[in-house]
């Protein structure tokens, strides 16, 4: 068994059969969980998921996340209800307000995403509840509806807990007050997690919770070989279009603003121009990418992990950034 708490693999830009198997061989390492990302148009998280839950048998299985809105409330409670008879009370529902430009691209209007995802999780939990629901919100309509189960868990209430992605913090107050958990986000230090649980602790406290009543799985962004300063050298590229991409998450985390300028210079704004990453990848320190990643040799991601641990998160989930993800999942559950 793993000797880092509640260690969980985070999945995504693979094969959905790779995910699999590397689910398999995570629950064999003793892993707490595996959860499946569904951030752009490539992979939707529902098939890898049921293909993951119909192989493993102690494993939880998380959406990590879907979004609120391409799927109605009804639909993913459904899913959702579905999911839990195959997988027997593994599942794990993660939901996430999207982003622009791709959900403007599909046509889709993100306006007010905190009610939206307020409305979303009080009708997906009232339903999987297995109540008969009447809401009539600005983004959710539920008319004398309820889950229509007439065999397998039939009309049993599911335990399925609700997750909020959330990076904003009016999202991560909103994750505090009305979730089971907030699913925190990678590529940030661990001062950044300081920061997010004062605003998870305020929203817990709206409800009449603690801060200890939310529990705090965040994807930790890992860089794994024997050699450190190869895999920190492996992980700088991924820094490097983070601060291009979010430099508002970098400037929480701990990043010079004249870092971040430089950096953007360097690539030449945003989207990069031609050659302008590998351009910017030379001027970002390597203690930037130690700061909001866990890179190094085994030892040091592990430590690295731990950290993060000590200022909130309480389940890390592994995001193998470049590497050999197999390597990674051995290596941390023997180290």
């Amino acid at each position: 068994m793993t000797s880092i708490p509640r260690l969980g693999l985070y999945l995504q830009d693979m094969h959905v059969r790779d995910m699999v198997r590397y689910a398999q061989l995570a629950e064999r390492h003793g892993f707490e969980s595996a959860w499946v990302a569904e951030s752009r148009l490539s992979r939707d998280a529902i098939v890898p998921m049921t293909a993951i839950a119909t192989v493993t048998e102690r494993i939880k299985v998380g959406a990590g996340v879907i979004n609120t809105w391409t799927r109605n409330a009804a639909l993913i409670a459904q899913t959702f209800a579905t999911l839990d008879e195959l997988a027997d009370n593994r599942v794990m529902l993660g939901l996430g307000a999207w982003w622009d430009p791709l959900a403007w691209k599909v046509g889709i209007e993100r306006k007010e995403p905190l009610q939206c995802m307020r409305e979303y999780v009080e009708v997906i939990r009232r339903l999987l509840r297995m109540e008969e629901v009447n809401f009539e919100g600005k983004f959710v309509k539920a008319r004398g509806i309820r889950l229509d189960v007439l065999h397998g868990k039939g009309q049993v209430p599911r335990n399925i807990p609700i997750y909020i992605g959330a990076t904003g913090f009016k999202m991560m107050e909103l994750a505090g007050e009305i979730a089971d958990g907030v699913l925190l986000n990678y590529l940030v230090s661990p001062a950044y997690n300081d920061k997010a649980l004062e605003h998870i602790e305020k929203g817990a406290r709206r409800a009449g919770r603690r801060l200890e009543d939310v529990d705090r799985p965040q994807l930790i962004a890992c860089s794994i070989d024997e050699d450190g300063e190869k895999a920190i050298k492996l992980a700088k590229k991924h820094v490097t279009m983070t601060l291009g991409q979010q430099p508002h998450i970098m400037k929480a985390s701990g990043v010079s603003e004249d870092l971040i300028e430089e950096v953007q210079k360097a690539m030449g704004g945003w989207p990069a121009k031609p050659g302008g990453i590998e351009r910017a990848m030379e001027i970002v320190p390597d203690d930037v990418v130690r700061m909001i990643t866990a890179s190094g040799t085994p030892t040091e991601v592990k430590a690295k992990i731990m950290e993060y641990m000590k200022h909130g998160c309480t389940a890390p989930l592994i995001l193998l950034l470049s590497g050999d993800l197999e390597y990674a999942i051995k290596a941390l559950s023997s180290v």
